[in-house]
């Protein structure tokens, strides 16, 4: 009762909050989230809550964390919350708390500079491109004067630069204690300052990947956290599934060739016969690829045209990377490097032989096509067992929230998906008037979202709003294809008019670019896929307008939600009703959530699918929203549009 106390004075008008934050005011939904958060810290317990935006999540829960002591450990999805807290958020608490507090940011080991790579491959010197080869002088010169060995330090060289593999590491082919750089290892000192602090902040991805499944070098960390918090925490079952499962690149074979040139330039011995038996590799891994035209799609295996064939191929580059897997055996006991890359081989077989077995009905075995290279897949239909074990080894507090996570306000969706029936659950509606501020409208007379000709209506329907909101609107769309033909269709609608907003579409520029160019304009109209539905927040009136095409309900094409939906058929569950119409509501919602981020932000959210309507599911759509003011009128957000 003393605690919930301090947390009530906390946040109040006249409380220690108010003297650091400007403007800052009382939230009732936001004391009442700090103190369920509060007691399921004090009690080890699992706690669900969604806050819609404008409680206040982010202090809800980090003043009951940091209150009572011990180790936080925060995972977010994306970069721009992991900045916030890490610059704002959490050094504000620290400091109206008035208590001293040690915050660590940490990565993923392809964020670090590995020093041995770096040496070894400006020793031998060959690269992919003459861009690489320049590269690789400037990272020397910036790290050997670094304290973090980060690669956002090098702000000259493309994120997407073929380099970056050539002077970072990986779990298989870091060297650990026996690494001659061990002692200044940019990511060992990130490790250590990171078990040191207090919170420890991370990605979902590195969360799964490192501290759960992987690296034992990061051991520590989590026994030790008295509090995790998985903030955006909608993300997470479909992250944790690739880790709960296995993945194999042929990427991940290319570099254990180019590692091992590198070491040849050490060892010269037997040189030609190693080029042959890679040469030989590639050529395997050449073969695998000529089976697949379509880049960029995922396939079951059971879709593998000529499947006999292709395991073929597969037994075929198993077989050659058995040779290389020999060879090494043979120089293993007199290398340290030898034996590393003996046991990076040996993995790498298994997990292709794992894969080419097909044998555990409870796991989907799909491929990746990549622009240049095959992902094999071994990923659990469900990880709600999985992670119910991993939370009964970890005696801590667990903390779910996010602005999407209830559907129709039940938390059984994602509670069946995490495992986590006996979590205590919490809804918080967004305290901003919609009903006041927002309209939701849906048009009359929209074709079907199965019509070759839907995106030709969908333009006639939103361009009079485009006037109207004189540009500043988002267009979502829940394909890539739609996306690009509704960009082409504007276009010729604007110039047709003589209308002269600028049109930003997705792939033009990084994301971060987009946005800096959509607020700056004042007047663009921004058309994006699924990555844009989450995650971007333009407050205020450069956005006043969102546009969604069609309920967001996901390919059944996809292997994973294929199998998950065969799965619960097969069990006499209503699968649409039970997966994947829970998953389409969670997805407008993100969607719906980038009209309205303020208490002063004012719009229109048009959905120009008819099935919210037409559907009896269509209600539980609605349900689930904001209580939006709802209309069909198009006059009604016309006029509303002119005079925001």
């Amino acid at each position: 009762m003393k605690k919930e106390i301090i947390i009530e004075e906390f946040f109040k008008k006249s409380g220690p909050l108010s003297e650091i934050v400007t403007n800052f005011h009382e939230r009732e939904d936001q004391v009442e989230m700090a103190k369920i958060v509060n007691e399921a810290v004090e009690k080890k317990e699992s706690l669900i809550v969604e806050a819609g935006t404008g409680v206040g999540k982010t202090f809800s829960y980090l003043v009951p964390a940091l209150m009572n002591g011990g180790k936080v450990v925060i995972s977010t999805a994306t970069k721009n919350l992991q900045d916030q807290l890490f610059f704002k958020d959490i050094p504000t608490i620290r400091d109206a708390l008035k208590i001293p507090i040690n915050i660590n940011i940490l990565k993923g080991r392809a964020n670090y500079i590995c020093q041995l790579r770096m040496e070894n491959s400006l020793l031998e010197g060959q690269f992919l491109n003459k861009e690489d080869a320049k590269y690789i002088h400037e990272i020397k010169k910036i790290s050997d004067h670094s304290e973090s060995g980060e690669i956002s330090e090098f702000n000259n060289i493309p994120e997407k630069s073929t380099i970056w593999p050539f002077v970072t590491s990986t779990k298989e082919n870091c060297m650990g204690q026996d690494c001659e750089f061990y002692k200044s290892c940019f990511l060992i000192k990130a490790r250590k300052k990171a078990i040191t602090s207090e919170v420890v902040i991370v990605n979902h991805h590195l969360f799964f990947a490192d501290l759960v499944l992987k690296d034992a070098e990061l051991s520590e960390i989590l026994p030790k956290a008295n509090t995790v918090i998985f903030d955006e925490a909608h993300q997470i079952p479909e992250i944790a599934s690739i880790f709960f499962g296995e993945n194999l690149s042929t990427n991940q074979i290319i570099y254990l060739i180019q590692d091992m040139h590198q070491i040849l330039s050490k060892h010269i011995k037997d040189k030609q016969k190693l080029i042959e038996l890679s040469k030989l590799i590639i050529d395997a891994i050449q073969l695998l690829n000529l089976f697949f035209d379509a880049r960029n799609q995922r396939i079951g295996i059971e879709k593998i045209e000529k499947l006999d064939l292709f395991k073929e191929k597969l037994i075929d580059l198993i077989a050659e990377l058995n040779k290389l897997s020999n060879f090494f055996s043979e120089y293993s006991d007199q290398d340290i490097d030898f034996k590393k890359l003996l046991e990076r081989t040996e993995e790498i077989i298994s997990k292709l032989k794992r894969w080419n077995k097909d044998v555990d009905q409870n796991y989907v075995y799909w491929i990746e096509v990549f622009s240049k290279s095959i992902q094999f897949n071994i990923t659990p239909i469900s990880i709600a067992d999985n992670f119910r074990k991993f939370q009964e080894i970890n005696d801590t507090a667990w903390i779910f929230t996010s602005a999407t996570l209830a559907v129709n306000s039940s938390f059984n969706h994602f509670q069946s998906l995490m495992g986590l029936e006996n979590a205590k659950t919490k809804l918080l509606k967004s305290p901003f008037n919609y009903s006041e501020n927002a309209y939701l409208y849906v048009p009359k007379d929209m074709p079907e979202a199965s019509s070759r000709l839907f995106n030709n209506h969908l333009v006639s329907y939103i361009y009079p709003l485009l006037i109207a909101s004189k540009g500043r609107a988002f267009i979502l769309s829940t394909s890539i294809k739609s996306m690009n033909e509704i960009t082409v269709l504007l276009r010729d609608e604007f110039e047709k008019n003589n209308i002269n907003y600028p049109i930003l579409n997705q792939g033009a520029g990084s994301k971060t670019k987009l946005l800096e160019q959509f607020k700056s304009h004042g007047n663009a109209v921004l058309i994006g896929s699924l990555s844009f539905w989450e995650g971007v927040d333009v407050r205020g009136s450069a956005l006043s307008l969102v546009i969604i095409d069609k309920l967001p309900f996901q390919s059944p094409g996809d292997p994973i939600f294929e199998s998950k939906i065969n799965m619960l058929s097969a069990k006499g569950v209503n699968a649409f009703m039970t997966f994947q119409l829970p998953k389409a509501i969670i997805t407008l919602k993100q969607g719906a959530g980038r009209l309205i981020r303020d208490e002063l932000d004012k719009g229109v959210l048009m959905i120009c699918d008819q099935r919210i309507v037409s559907k009896p599911y269509g209600r539980k759509f609605w349900l689930s929203l904001p209580e939006f003011k709802r209309t069909r009128e198009q006059d009604d957000v016309i006029e509303f549009l002119k005079h925001l």
